[in-house]
């Protein structure tokens, strides 16, 4: 039996998210678990999970996110990502 941990596949479209939250300054540290993206930007923390469209949240993650006292986003795309770190600043 093997002790190696797999990898968690991640969805097709995280990348090009993290790069564009990169770009605009922000910090983004990819989780594995409850959550896809722990994000800093201008003093802030966000907790977000990228899914591709059509994609089904986990039985974790069903149970994580109602249950959390702070704020968690299910995202799909660069747009929503952005529109979310910024709108406190516009």
């Amino acid at each position: 039996m093997s002790t190696l941990r797999h990898a968690k596949q991640r969805d097709a479209n995280e990348k090009e998210i993290v790069d564009a939250l990169e770009s605009i300054g922000c910090t983004v540290f990819r989780l594995d678990t409850p959550v896809d993206l722990l994000v800093g930007y201008r003093a802030r923390n966000y907790l977000i999970e990228v899914k591709a469209p059509k994609g089904r949240l986990t039985k974790t993650q069903q149970d994580f996110i109602p249950a959390w006292k702070g704020q968690v986003r299910v995202l799909e795309t660069i747009d929503e990502a952005i529109e979310l770190v910024t709108k406190a600043y516009t």
